[in-house]
C-alpha cells in the first residue's frame, strides 16, 4: 500500500491509517527511522528475546495435561485466531 503524507514544521509525519492497519502497527508502536541512500526507512523495532536454557523453558512452561489434540485441530484453532484478530482490527 502506498500513501502520501506531509511533514509538519516540527518534523512530525503522520503514517496514514490504511498503512498502519496493513502493517499491524498500533498506537505506541516503537519505530526505527533509518536514513539510506537519500530515503528514510521506517521499520518496527524488534525486541531481542531473552535466551534461556531448555531447563529454564521447562520450568516456565507448564506441561500440557489435557486430551490429545490433532495437528488439524491445532491448525484450525490458529486459523480461527488470525481471522478473529483481523475482524477486531476492522
Amino acid at each position: 500500500m502506498n500513501a502520501v503524507t506531509r511533514m509538519s514544521s516540527k518534523g512530525q509525519v503522520v503514517i496514514p491509517k490504511g498503512v498502519r492497519d496493513a502493517l499491524g502497527w498500533a498506537e505506541g508502536k516503537e519505530l526505527r527511522v533509518v536514513s539510506s541512500g537519500g530515503r528514510a526507512i521506517i521499520e518496527p523495532v524488534s525486541r531481542k528475546r531473552e535466551r534461556i536454557s531448555w531447563e529454564e523453558f521447562e520450568r516456565r512452561v507448564p506441561k500440557y495435561d489435557g486430551p490429545p489434540v490433532s495437528v488439524e485441530d491445532m491448525e484450525s484453532a490458529i486459523d480461527d485466531m488470525w481471522r478473529l484478530r483481523a475482524l477486531r482490527r476492522g
